[in-house]
């Protein structure tokens, strides 16, 4: 029998792991000694927060970043061939939303290897649970151009895509960026557009808010470095 491709999810800040996923996430960790992940420090350090007690010296990480080469993944889940099962751990978040562990996912399918996702928290869905807009249909697009001009376009294109598809669009910029991005989205979208932005979810200094653009002109929130989800719906 072969093994399974666990897909745990990972906190979204420094908060205790059970606060914010339930307890299958450990039990999951406590039975998994293989682990595809981005980071190995981060990782080792997340998986002895939530299992103190688990071996460090005897787990196998392989790692999975933008540099890995997909001819070197080939071979990361030959273990499950073995019976053995893998856990495929996200830096920040769910696995494979917003993350390289998709191809990971795509090569367990191809591989007949059993695939299961583990209950944690998504900044994603989180904000858009959170934002009052229409979660009924919404478009996550990643991170948006970083040429200004290309970015404005940007910006306009997606706002005329949720005017006429009834649609809420999402996006993400690198947290160092968030102030050019929030002066950007007041300067290029029109006043009665609304925006939302969740900050740092889950966390003590969790910001959450959705106002129009007009009403966003009179206010300036402290989003430097704070990972963030921007939302806007005309």
């Amino acid at each position: 029998m072969k093994g399974k491709l666990y897909l745990i999810p990972t906190t979204l800040g420094e908060n205790e792991p059970l606060e914010v996923m339930p307890y299958s996430v450990k039990r999951v960790i406590e039975i998994v000694d293989h682990f595809i992940v981005e980071n190995e420090k981060s990782a080792r350090r997340f998986i002895k927060k939530i299992t103190p007690k688990k071996s460090q010296p005897s787990l196998k990480i392989m790692k999975l970043d933008k540099y890995t080469e997909e001819i070197e993944t080939r071979s990361y889940l030959n273990a499950c061939d073995e019976g053995i099962s893998v856990g495929l751990l996200s830096e920040a978040g769910v696995p494979a939303v917003a993350d390289p562990g998709a191809t990971i996912v795509k090569l367990a399918h191809e591989k007949g290897i059993q695939v299961v996702p583990l209950v944690g928290p998504s900044s994603i869905l989180m904000a858009m649970m959170a934002s009052g807009m229409n979660g009924q249909n919404f478009a996550f697009n990643g991170y948006l151009p970083i040429d200004k001009a290309d970015r404005k376009r940007t910006i306009k294109e997606l706002e005329r895509l949720s005017k006429e598809k009834n649609q809420s669009q999402l996006f993400i910029e690198t947290p160092y960026r968030n102030e050019k991005m929030f002066a950007d989205l007041k300067s290029t979208l029109t006043p009665q557009t609304r925006l939302c932005i969740a900050a740092d979810i889950t966390l003590p200094e969790e910001y959450i808010k959705t106002f129009t653009v007009a009403e966003w002109k009179q206010q300036q929130p402290n989003l430097h470095k704070r990972p963030t989800i921007f939302i806007i719906h005309k």
